[in-house]
């Protein structure tokens, strides 16, 4: 049986066309699964595969030549633990985020808070005439002497959230969105978080566009391929 839209696949264009569907209206797999009578393990590696290229185009498409942009970090992952604390807490995820205002945001999923860390993806993604607004995170202490010469923190020690147009609001609602999203899944392996954060940033990057259109053109033109 051949598929437009997967490589080597044994289900039928309209049973594909159902499942993308399906995800654009973010329902669950297993939900999928019983909607199209098909195997959890032949949706979820299709699923898999919807976010791998998402994966790409994010990466490929988000990038912030001027304007302002927002910085900031989060940790996602299980609740608090009593006695750990701060940045990076144990079995959390760190993920670093960026938000043009007005426009994208851009999330990358880090192993520690280290300058090493931040600093080639900030220089990647941001041209050095935007203005950069984050929170007083020592990590940030650097940007001017990288080049970034304009460069605006909020105090949120001293509760300082918001003064004008200095603020990380945008940033920190794109978090408030995501953490909400994914508390749906009950619980996401480290395996598939980067999958499931990209998407998060897709959805939102995307929202007011036809995503059913634009995933269904992408992968007509270049066919996904099951792993």
């Amino acid at each position: 049986m051949s598929n437009k839209y997967i490589k080597r696949s044994k289900i039928s264009d309209a049973k594909f066309l159902e499942i993308l569907k399906y995800f654009v209206y973010d329902i669950e797999a297993s939900k999928i699964a019983e909607l199209t009578n098909l195997s959890s393990s032949s949706v979820n590696k299709i699923l898999k595969a919807f976010r791998l290229r998402i994966v790409v185009i994010c990466e490929q498409e988000c990038i912030f030549a001027d304007g302002s942009v927002e910085l900031d970090e989060s940790c996602f992952g299980a609740c608090r633990i009593r006695g750990v604390r701060g940045r990076g807490a144990r079995r959390k995820s760190i993920v670093f985020g960026m938000i043009k205002r007005g426009g994208k945001v851009y999330t990358q999923q880090l192993d520690n808070c280290s300058r090493q860390q931040f600093y080639p993806i900030i220089s990647k993604k941001i041209a050095k005439n935007a203005t950069i607004y984050t929170d007083s995170f020592r990590i940030y202490d650097g940007l001017v002497d990288f080049g970034y010469r304009r460069h605006d923190r909020v105090k949120h020690g001293e509760n300082e959230f918001a003064d004008g147009h200095n603020h990380i609001n945008g940033i920190g609602n794109f978090w408030g969105i995501a953490k909400t999203r994914l508390a749906r899944f009950r619980g996401i392996s480290k395996n598939t978080f980067y999958l499931h954060l990209k998407e998060c940033e897709f959805r939102f990057n995307y929202r007011h566009k036809n995503i059913y259109k634009f995933l269904l053109k992408n992968f007509r033109n270049k066919p996904l391929k099951l792993s």
